[in-house]
């Protein structure tokens, strides 16, 4: 029998970073206007004139950004916990669970926290310099979270994959941890030749994080022991 004190044990050095950055997106988007779930906000034109604030207020503005507004500064660290719908938040909290776990375990707690923020804001400052002139606004955990995806196939290539992929009509497979990632990084490279500057997904962000993520753990841990053994597997989605 294992008793409080295990257990307590084992929530301490668990992935703690992971689990409370699904949290606090959780609960910022349940409390926010955008879920439809709290009545402050109102319904109907109230309801969207609130959500369109949120998000102004909260998320990245390139243009305002890359004026060096002083408010505008903080915004790629706010605009990893805000997120435009149910699918965006369930979508991107899903990749995090799956990926997070294990990277944070491996490179630690304080600095996966540190790796995370940072591939967020460069992946999402990044975005705002190449469509300096755009007024869209800019939400979600992409970018932070394709910088764990990053430094996951540097760390854990033979891990077993669970995916779903569309060709192959949907069905549950397994496969290393490098042909899903390098498969996921090819879409949005090509997603990313015909996305322009308006409303829609920024794939640029992705990449950005993405490569980030992996040069971050390839410079870190290069000297290091690199994790060669197939992993525990995991399970995830084809692209967050």
């Amino acid at each position: 029998m294992i008793g409080w004190r295990g257990a307590v044990r084992g929530a301490v050095t668990g992935p703690a970073v992971t689990y409370g950055v699904i949290a606090v997106c959780c609960a910022v988007f349940v409390i926010s206007p955008v879920s439809g779930l709290n009545p402050v906000y109102g319904t109907d034109d109230a309801l969207l004139a609130a959500q369109s604030g949120y998000f102004e207020r909260w998320g990245v503005i390139p243009a305002e950004l890359i004026s060096g507004s002083p408010g505008a500064l903080r915004t790629p660290f706010t605009a990893l916990f805000v997120h435009g719908s149910w699918l965006h938040l369930l979508g991107n909290m899903l990749f995090l669970y799956v990926f997070g776990a294990m990277a944070e375990e491996h490179i630690g707690r304080l600095e996966f926290a540190l790796f995370y923020a940072g591939c967020g804001y460069l992946a999402l400052l990044a975005y705002a310099v190449a469509n300096a002139e755009s007024d869209q606004t800019l939400v979600g955990a992409s970018g932070a979270i394709s910088g764990v995806l990053g430094a996951f196939l540097y760390l854990f290539p033979k891990a077993r994959v669970t995916s779903l992929f569309p060709f192959l009509f949907f069905l549950p497979l397994r496969f290393p941890a490098w042909i899903v990632l390098i498969f996921w990084f090819v879409l949005q490279w090509l997603a990313a030749q015909g996305a322009g500057s308006g409303p829609g997904v920024a794939y640029l962000a992705h990449l950005v994080g993405f490569g980030v993520g992996f040069l971050y753990a390839w410079g870190r841990f290069r000297r290091g022991t690199r994790v060669k053994a197939q992993a525990a597997a995991t399970e995830g989605e084809r692209q967050p």
